[in-house]
């Protein structure tokens, strides 16, 4: 058994908590400074509570980091600034230029690092969930998920590829959701919305419907969404294709943050007007 310690457990943390502690493992969380909703969910699932990073990283021999992409780097600065020397795992939706150069900084502190990456939602049912992993290290945290409802994959053990493989993997399915909900946006602006949605509608009856479900479903986590896409731009740009197109998404869902921790889904008709409200 492993003391296994989340670092910011949000509502795709928890269940990857949760995984590992039905995998056996003992889970630990830092609750200085965090949310409310954190706690609950901390609290809700049974995570022992530890107070600070820093006792975090005196207490567990694995830490595992979910957070939003513009926090990947801090966070691992802050472990690194607490001594830590055990394994690390980033499962952050960063490029992995970003994945090397953390990598590099805490192998050079004496830390084992893993890249991961996580595709599909908080892993609540079995077989919905994968937690990419590649590093020398990787196994060891694949280990922690045996049986779980986290699908733990190793795919190599060079940092960064579990990370490239999330950056592309979402660059296609939310830059998607990106392109259609501006899609329909201009619809909405040139006054043709409707007649969109009639021609959508002549090759695929609930064709309507299910992209403006998509549109709006997309709502709240536009505000995480934005870090993501600025991550996907940087990986295209090291490969040396065109960033733009995730640019333009980020700006996109930047507009649609204002959706979060909203009471219900809001109306298409909200989204729209929020992504056209600065023209």
């Amino acid at each position: 058994m492993s003391n296994v310690g989340i670092i910011n457990p949000g509502a795709m943390g928890i269940s990857i908590a949760a995984s590992a502690q039905a995998a056996g493992h003992a889970v630990y969380w830092a609750s200085a400074g965090r949310s409310a909703a954190s706690r609950q969910r901390a609290n809700e699932h049974n995570l022992l509570d530890i107070d600070t990073l820093a006792r975090l990283c005196e207490s567990c021999d694995v830490l595992i980091c979910v957070c939003p992409p513009h926090a990947a780097e801090s966070v691992a600065e802050s472990v690194l600034q607490a001594g830590y020397r055990g394994l690390y795992c980033d499962g952050n939706a960063i490029a992995p230029q970003k994945a090397r150069r953390i990598g590099q900084r805490m192998i050079a502190a004496g830390i084992d690092f893993v890249d991961g990456s996580i595709i599909g939602p908080p892993a609540w049912e079995k077989g919905s969930t994968r937690l990419y992993l590649s590093g020398d290290s990787a196994a060891q945290i694949a280990n922690l998920f045996e049986d779980s409802l986290t699908e733990a994959i190793v795919i190599g053990d060079e940092v960064g590829r579990a990370s490239a493989l999330k950056m592309v993997f979402a660059a296609q399915t939310k830059g998607s959701t990106a392109l259609l909900s501006a899609v329909q946006a201009v619809a909405e602006a040139m006054g043709v919305r409707g007649d969109l949605d009639s021609e959508w509608a002549r090759r695929l009856p609930d064709a309507a419907e299910s992209r403006a479900n998509q549109v709006r479903s997309a709502t709240a986590k536009a505000w995480r969404f934005t870090g993501e896409m600025q991550e996907i731009a940087a990986t295209f740009e090291e490969a040396g294709l065109p960033d733009g197109f995730h640019l333009a998404a980020y700006e996109v869902y930047r507009r649609m943050a204002g959706f979060k921790d909203a009471e219900a889904t809001p109306a298409l008709d909200d989204v729209l007007a929020a992504l056209l409200k600065e023209n």
